[in-house]
């Protein structure tokens, strides 16, 4: 992007440079108005529209060069997210699914007046402002320096607000962020509301919360105001100087600052032309100078997600064919990204493994490396006889039932919920036996059909464990993997639970379970610790 968006900005810097070339004809057509003589006015009339069509195209194909560069940028970052997020394993720290829709939607869109405007305005000002000082020295040293002490101040002061703009554009940035994640969350649990009678303090809340992003919107805009209040104070200083010097110079009341002859009507028009366009570019880039402030924020906060993003799962999400092999499992020289070493790990078909260990030891990512939802690339890790990669891990997670910790829905009917759009994997029927969820069944309004939400709405804590346990039963898999499929769960439940995850076993499915629950751990064949467990 970096090569089309340089050449474009130097067309633009090419047009406006076209300026000083019609300046000279207008100021020699006013000359010869003035005092006679000079070129026939239809020449210089003629070479004026030539010369402002040539701009006029010079520009055009700058900014389509411009629009064509920003929208390939953002259509490529929006396809690296799409992409990042519908192969991700699991949450990061970046934001729930609010703060990163924004972020692809609203907040990458602000890309584009940073390419737009400020890179091209940039250009401008380092080519244009040199060469007008240059010709404005040539003819009088004084407006020369009226420029040349007039021009920094702007940048200058420019530079001191646009770090307040940058600052109140990041807060401001970050508060749509948390705008759209309570909006989603609200949304999700709006059964759930309307049941507790809540709405009034929902409602009042997310008031509370607009009205401050209203008032860092605001705080931007009166950044924007005052950088422009300073730009226009020092541009107009500059103009009026020049016009003044100008004035009284052909009125022969000043009869200073040329380099000895007078200065003349043409030179004095010419450089009446050029002071206004000596501070244009500048007053561009005061303009674009809040594009840069929400661009870099923008980026950061991209970069901030790209940083936090999961590591890409194994495999293309297709539906393989089931990998063929025995159920055993291997796992060796993995390393945690922040230095823990996990043990290495070998589990037989049909095995029962415990894993436990304190919070953060790496339980639940040891289940997601061997479910292929997680690559380390130190971890080298065999599933029946075959290396777990791109290739082995779509057929492999064919094989296995995936019971997670927190309970993910689709936003669709209990049944998708547990046969996951594949009704011929499984039968339904012996499942909800095998999962004990057909009292629950049998308690929901529309059965099987009833509508979930992504937070489960309607079901309780428990009930949603049995759901995520169905799921995993419904294909008859051959390994379960099962993390903390009893936390928080009160005794009954956490016994059906229990339960059905060894009656499966039994039935010789390989079960890998993750757990603080003791009392689950000692019905394993095996108990491995990680983290230095007791």
């Amino acid at each position: 992007m970096q090569r089309p968006v340089r050449r474009a900005s130097l067309l633009s810097a090419g047009a406006a440079l076209i300026w000083p070339l019609q300046a000279v004809l207008v100021a020699l057509l006013f000359a010869g108005l003035l005092q006679g003589g000079g070129p026939a006015p239809v020449l210089l009339v003629g070479g004026f529209v030539l010369l402002g069509l040539v701009r006029a195209a010079l520009g055009y194909v700058s900014e389509k060069m411009l629009q064509t560069s920003a929208h390939a940028l953002i259509a490529r970052l929006r396809d690296t997210m799409i992409t990042t997020e519908t192969t991700r394993a699991s949450d990061t720290a970046f934001g729930s699914a609010g703060a990163v829709a924004v972020l692809a939607s609203t907040k990458l869109d602000m890309l584009i007046p940073y390419i737009t405007r400020y890179r091209p305005a940039r250009m401008r000002v380092l080519l244009i402002p040199p060469i007008i000082l240059v010709l404005a020295f040539w003819h009088a040293w004084v407006v020369g320096l009226v420029l040349l002490v007039a021009g920094p101040l702007i940048p200058v002061f420019m530079a001191l607000v646009g770090w307040a703009a940058k600052e109140a554009s990041a807060r401001q940035l970050s508060e749509i962020g948390s705008l759209n994640d309570l909006l989603v969350e609200r949304f999700s649990a709006l059964p759930d509301i309307r049941a507790l009678g809540a709405g009034g303090r929902v409602q009042d809340g997310f008031a509370a919360k607009a009205d401050d992003l209203r008032r860092r919107t605001m705080a931007v805009l009166a950044v924007a105001f005052m950088s422009s209040t300073v730009l226009e104070l020092f541009s107009a200083l500059g103009v009026a100087l020049v016009a003044v010097f100008v004035g009284f110079s052909l009125l022969d009341v000043v009869t200073f600052g040329t380099w000895g002859a007078p200065l003349s009507p043409a030179a004095g028009i010419f450089l009446l032309l050029l002071a206004p366009d000596y501070f244009q570019p500048l007053r561009d880039l005061a303009a674009a100078w809040h594009d840069k402030a929400a661009a870099d924020a923008v980026a950061e906060e991209y970069e901030t997600w790209h940083e936090s993003a999961a590591t890409k799962r194994l495999g293309a999400g297709v539906n393989a064919a089931p990998l063929p092999g025995l159920p055993s499992l291997t796992l060796r020289a993995a390393q945690l990204p922040s230095g823990i070493a996990l043990p290495e790990l070998s589990v037989n078909a049909g095995e029962r493994v415990a894993l436990v260990g304190p919070s953060g030891a790496g339980k639940t990512t040891v289940l997601r490396l061997l479910a292929g939802l997680v690559h380390l690339p130190d971890a080298r890790i065999t599933v029946a006889g075959h290396t777990l990669d791109d290739v082995a891990a779509d057929g492999w997670r064919r094989r296995i039932g995936w019971m997670p910790q927190a309970p993910h829905f689709l936003n669709a009917s209990l049944r998708r919920n547990i046969d996951m759009g594949r009704p011929d994997a499984g039968n339904m029927k012996d499942t909800l036996q095998r999962a004990a969820l057909a009292p629950v069944i049998a308690g929901l309004p529309q059965g099987l059909n009833t509508q979930l939400g992504e937070t489960g709405a309607g079901l309780s804590g428990g009930e949603g464990r049995r759901v995520l346990l169905a799921r995993a039963l419904f294909a008859r898999p051959d390994v379960i993997l099962a993390d903390e499929p009893t936390a928080d769960l009160d005794a009954a439940t956490a016994a059906l639970i229990t339960h059905a995850l060894m009656m499966e076993a039994a039935r010789g499915t390989t079960l890998i379970v993750a757990t603080h629950d003791m009392k689950l751990a000692r019905q394993m064949d095996r108990i491995i610790r990680l983290g230095g467990a007791a």
